[in-house]
C-alpha cells in the first residue's frame, strides 16, 4: 500500500476508539509492537512498561476522561491490552523519561507555514515533514474524525493514537517538532503530547488553542505550530514549564528542531543539538529559500523545499539510516495542508518517490 488509510470515527468517545480498533487493528497492533520493542532495547522489561503505562491512566483520566474512554474503546476494537493503547499515546514519555533510557532522541521533523500573502491561493499554507522510525510508513493512519460539537477533525497519526498534526473544521492547524532542553523529565507533567495536540485541534479558536496549551505543564520539550486559516500563525516552542513564542515574518514561519527565540536560548540548555545538528541547516535552508522565492508560494515550491536532500541522509528529506537502539529514522511521510480548503496531502516514504494522496475533512 502506498498511502495511509483513512479512518472516519463518530459518535462517543468509546465508540470513536473502537471504531479505530476495529477498522485498523493490524496496525494498531504494530504501533504496539513497534513501542515494545523500542522500549524492551532500552531495558524496560514488559511488566515494567505495563506498570508504566497504568501509571499514566490517572494522568490522562485528570486531563480528559474522553481520552481515556477513547483509548479503552481502541483496545476493545483492536482487541489488545489498555496498557498498549497508552503506551502508543505516551510513547515519548515512556521511552525518553524512564531512567532506563538514555537522555537521546533520533527524530528530527522541520515544519513551515505561508501566510495567505505570500500564498498563490491567497489561503494559509502548513506543511511538515515527520522524521522517525520507519517501521511507521506502515503504521499510519488519517483519522477523520466527526464531532458532536460540529468541530470536525482530519489528522494523520500513528495507528491506536489520539493525534499528531492535522486541522480542524474551525480552520485551526497543528504539527509538531521534538526540542530537548534540561528541564525534560525533572518534574512530572499533566499531559502527554499526543494529548496535547488532540486538545489544540478540538479548539475552536487559535485563541483558545493557546489558552489550552498554557493552561497545562508538559513532562517534556516540544515544538508547536500553530495557523489558522483565517491568516495567523505562531510557533510556540514549549519547555515543560514555560512556553516561549514567535511569529511568521516576510509571511513566513520555519521551524526544525533546535530552539531559536532569543529568551529560550538564554535561559536553556539546547542539549537536542548533541544528536541533530543538522537542525541548524535545515531551518537556515527551508527559511532562505522560502523568504527568497520571487513568485507567489504554491504546494509545488513548498514539496520542493521539503525536498531538499543537502546533507543526506541528515536532511530536510530523510533518507533511512540507522540511529540509536538498533532502529531506523526516516522521514515518515510530507504532510501538506490547506485548512481554508479542508484538503490535506500526504507522500508516504517521499525519500522513495512524492506521490501524494489527496484526504478530505
Amino acid at each position: 500500500m502506498d498511502w495511509f488509510p483513512e479512518v472516519e470515527v463518530s459518535g462517543s468517545p468509546r465508540a470513536r476508539g473502537h471504531q479505530q480498533g476495529v477498522a485498523v487493528a493490524e496496525r494498531v497492533a504494530a504501533s504496539a509492537a513497534l513501542y515494545r520493542g523500542q522500549m524492551q532495547r532500552r531495558g524496560i522489561g514488559a511488566e515494567e512498561q505495563a506498570r508504566m503505562a497504568r501509571a499514566f491512566m490517572p494522568v490522562i483520566a485528570a486531563y480528559d476522561p474522553a481520552y481515556l474512554e477513547e483509548m479503552e474503546g481502541i483496545a476493545e476494537g483492536a482487541g489488545i491490552a489498555i496498557e498498549d493503547i497508552v503506551t502508543i499515546n505516551c510513547r515519548t514519555e515512556m521511552m525518553f523519561g524512564s531512567e532506563h533510557a538514555r537522555a537521546e532522541k533520533t527524530d528530527g521533523c522541520t515544519g513551515l507555514i505561508v501566510m495567505p500573502e505570500r500564498s498563490a491561493t491567497g489561503r494559509l499554507l502548513h506543511a511538515h515533514n515527520w522524521d522517525w522510525r520507519e517501521e511507521c510508513v506502515d503504521t499510519g493512519i488519517v483519522l477523520k474524525i466527526r464531532a458532536e460539537d460540529g468541530n470536525d477533525m482530519l489528522t494523520f497519526c500513528e495507528a491506536g493514537a489520539l493525534a499528531r498534526h492535522g486541522f480542524n473544521r474551525a480552520g485551526l492547524a497543528i504539527s509538531g517538532n521534538f526540542l530537548m532542553c534540561e528541564r525534560d523529565y525533572v518534574r512530572p507533567g499533566q499531559a502527554p503530547l499526543a494529548l496535547i495536540r488532540r486538545k489544540l485541534l478540538e479548539s475552536g479558536s487559535l485563541s483558545a488553542a493557546m489558552a489550552s496549551l498554557w493552561a497545562h505543564d508538559r513532562y517534556c520539550s516540544n515544538n508547536l505550530m500553530l495557523s489558522h486559516s483565517g491568516g495567523e500563525a505562531v510557533n510556540l516552542e514549549c519547555a515543560p514549564d514555560e512556553i516561549f513564542w514567535s511569529v511568521p515574518e516576510d509571511g513566513v514561519l520555519v521551524h526544525a528542531n533546535h530552539w531559536i527565540t532569543p529568551s529560550a536560548r538564554a535561559k536553556l540548555r539546547d542539549i537536542g543539538l548533541r544528536s541533530g545538528p543538522n537542525s541548524l541547516y535545515r531551518q537556515r535552508r527551508v527559511e532562505h529559500a522560502l523568504r527568497t522565492h520571487p513568485a507567489a508560494i504554491d504546494m509545488d515550491f513548498v514539496k520542493h523545499v521539503l525536498a531538499d536532500e543537502y546533507g543526506k541522509p541528515d536532511s530536510v528529506l530523510r533518507s533511512p539510516k540507522p540511529v540509536s537502539f538498533d532502529s531506523i529514522s526516516a522521514t515518515v511521510a510530507t504532510t501538506l495542508m490547506d485548512p481554508g480548503a479542508g484538503r490535506m496531502w500526504i507522500a508516504r516514504k517521499p525519500y522513495e518517490g512524492r506521490a501524494f494522496v489527496e484526504y478530505r475533512l
